[in-house]
């Protein structure tokens, strides 16, 4: 089953957009998974892309990020061609894949010392407040493979917290969290919109978050905007 479908653009946080995609079209073993796909996301938006098990919301992340070259259209970032200047978009975004990204041989501090390296040094105490502000205060020096899934994901997620990304791409991060996690996400959610950061989300969960909340549906073929917490 193919889908076609056609983002809204709706209010606009800011008065263009910060990552744009226009006429996508992909298919994986001979299946359509979304043709003539336009949208366009702002600073100030949060966007759950939604669909069901296969309907492409994981090939569309990483179409977005440039892991993904099996596709026809055009991507824009802040107005220019994302081939024409990669090196500013790259630097702009902060992508979680569905996978933990946590080296469970290294602690929590090496890990996140690690993958924030190419944006510069980051401090202990930047790490340590990032995690704290997860749950997971006293582990920033305890190997991740002693921590449970969902501290491993708070670990990868603490990311968010140091990173000076202006765009954030988050395939299923709510994936292993308990309540205390899933809420701690949403407001960092939130709280990156509101700063201006711009956020596209992959989740099953059903999102509350207290900003707008704009969906696009890879399966009912559109997108709406909406209070998240209506």
């Amino acid at each position: 089953m193919s889908a076609s479908p056609q983002a809204s653009v709706g209010t606009a946080a800011t008065a263009s957009p910060l990552l744009e995609g226009r006429s996508l079209f992909c298919e994986r073993d001979d299946r359509v998974l979304f043709s003539g796909l336009n949208f366009s996301l702002h600073g100030g938006e949060l966007m759950q892309i939604q669909g069901s098990n296969g309907s492409g919301k994981t090939t569309l992340l990483r179409i977005l990020c440039g892991l993904n070259s099996n596709y026809e259209g055009e991507l824009f970032w802040q107005g220019t061609p994302i081939d024409e200047d990669r090196e500013s978009f790259l630097a702009s975004l902060l992508y979680l894949g569905h996978r933990v990204g946590v080296n469970k041989i290294l602690t929590a501090r090496e890990n996140l010392r690690w993958s924030c390296a190419l944006h510069g040094p980051v401090s202990d105490r930047a790490i340590e407040d990032a995690l704290a502000t997860l749950g997971l205060a006293g582990y920033a020096d305890i190997a991740c493979r002693n921590m449970s899934a969902g501290q491993q994901q708070r670990v990868s997620l603490a990311r968010l917290l140091i990173s000076p990304a202006r765009l954030w791409v988050l395939d299923e991060p709510f994936t292993t969290l308990d309540v205390r996690g899933v809420k701690a996400l949403e407001q960092l959610l939130a709280e990156h919109a509101a700063r201006g950061g711009a956020v596209l989300v992959t989740t099953h969960h059903a999102l509350a978050v207290p900003c707008e909340l704009r969906r696009l549906n890879l399966d009912s073929g559109g997108a709406r905007a909406g209070a998240g917490n209506a």
